[in-house]
């Protein structure tokens, strides 16, 4: 027989069902409602309780369906999605063990939006908010997962969210043509030094600079370019290194595989590293180690990117620092993505030609970024490398 037990926690009085459920471990299942009148409403209606359906199979507390979404994301990807990348699914674990420790009030079925505001004060005052941002945003994903399931009946979590501004609010920095000829000047001064070990190093890292102004790929998707993904016209990306940087993976997303076309200059310098001078190696690689293995985009970064920085005189000095002066390099890697993105821009390149470009799975992602230099008129001609501007004139 169905009974009501009166109910007084930190969000007030509620009203909790009991009635008999044989799926149920117990014997019972439990419905909790903000007023007795809806809780004897419930409990009269034998053809209500008798047919609901608390939980999907074995999902009972918040631990169940976090470990339930885990498995989908592992093994099926969610919402017909592909599987996460192990190093993805890492950062998947971490956020679901914040959230599985905090002291649920209830079963999952029974939580409300008001259960859901307390997690958020919790997460608020014990993490960062950044971190509490995104534990939130899993916890969504979890529940959206769980309303599609037939766990749950609506999104408990909707609208409760914490507010913040976008990692792109903040100015990127674009280089400049003329330091990006500065840039490639330097590399070409550095393959044609008269010391063997810096010659022999730039004959790799020039060819890589070449592509990264002129493609805008990722850092992770150009050191691990296949020569097979070169073609007559440009390169397809359709592989990158994985977060952790341990093995090759797909792109980030489906949207990261794409073609783009590449100034003859530059092609004709990758082709000729990978074909003629590039290591032997399993995995086809353009630009591979003397160990036939990838490089690491930080040894990239520090011995080949900053270095071409400092030589081009693209510094900035630091005052501040301990020593009393300090110089350090003007750009990063990644900033090559964003002149590569502004060049196509100033050439009024349609924005949706930019998004596929760019890899970029939402169009929002393109505009966040670039939209304060967006101009809308459309483009003549979108098959002109950058490196080929670079050289008019």
């Amino acid at each position: 027989m169905a009974d009501i037990r009166k109910r007084i926690g930190k969000n007030g009085t509620t009203y909790q069902v009991r009635y008999p459920c044989p799926s149920a471990k117990s014997g019972y299942a439990f419905k909790t409602f903000r007023t007795m009148k809806e809780a004897r409403a419930f409990r009269e209606n034998a053809h209500a309780w008798k047919e609901s359906r608390p939980v999907y199979g074995a999902i009972k507390t918040v631990q169940d369906g976090l470990q339930k979404w885990l498995d989908i994301c592992e093994k099926e990807g969610r919402g017909g999605r592909d599987p996460v990348t192990h190093y993805t699914l890492k950062g998947y674990r971490y956020r679901a063990e914040i959230i599985a420790s905090y002291d649920w009030p209830d079963f999952l079925p029974n939580l409300r939006a008001p259960d859901v505001v307390e997690f958020r004060s919790w997460l608020l005052r014990n993490y960062s908010r950044d971190q509490a941002r995104k534990v939130l945003s899993y916890f969504h994903s979890m529940v959206i997962e769980m309303v599609n399931r037939g766990v749950l009946d609506h999104n408990i979590a909707s609208g409760v969210r914490v507010a913040t501004t976008s990692r792109y609010d903040k100015p990127i920095r674009i280089p400049t043509v003329e330091e990006v000829r500065a840039l490639l000047s330097a590399a070409d001064r550095l393959a044609n030094s008269k010391n063997a070990q810096i010659a022999r190093s730039w004959a790799r890292y020039r060819p890589m600079l070449y592509l990264a102004a002129d493609s805008g790929m990722r850092p992770q998707e150009y050191v691990v370019l296949p020569r097979f993904n070169l073609s007559d016209r440009g390169v397809m990306v359709d592989r990158a290194l994985d977060a952790g940087g341990a093995k090759i993976s797909v792109t980030k997303t489906p949207a990261g595989r794409r073609f783009i076309d590449l100034s003859p200059e530059t092609l004709d310098m990758v082709r000729h590293y990978g074909e003629k001078i590039a290591w032997p190696n399993d995995h086809d690689l353009v630009f591979p180690t003397s160990t036939g293995k990838w490089q690491s985009t930080k040894n990239w970064r520090r011995r080949g990117f900053q270095v071409a920085c400092l030589e081009a005189g693209l510094i900035d000095s630091d005052a501040d620092a301990s020593d009393g002066s300090e110089d350090r390099p003007k750009f990063k890697p990644y900033d090559l993505r964003h002149f590569y993105a502004s060049m196509l821009i100033d050439r009024k390149v349609n924005l949706k030609r930019i998004q596929k470009l760019m890899g970029h799975a939402d169009i929002q992602t393109t505009l966040n970024v670039y939209g304060h230099i967006i101009d809308k008129d459309e483009d003549i001609d979108n098959n002109i490398g950058i490196i080929s501007i670079l050289h008019e004139n």
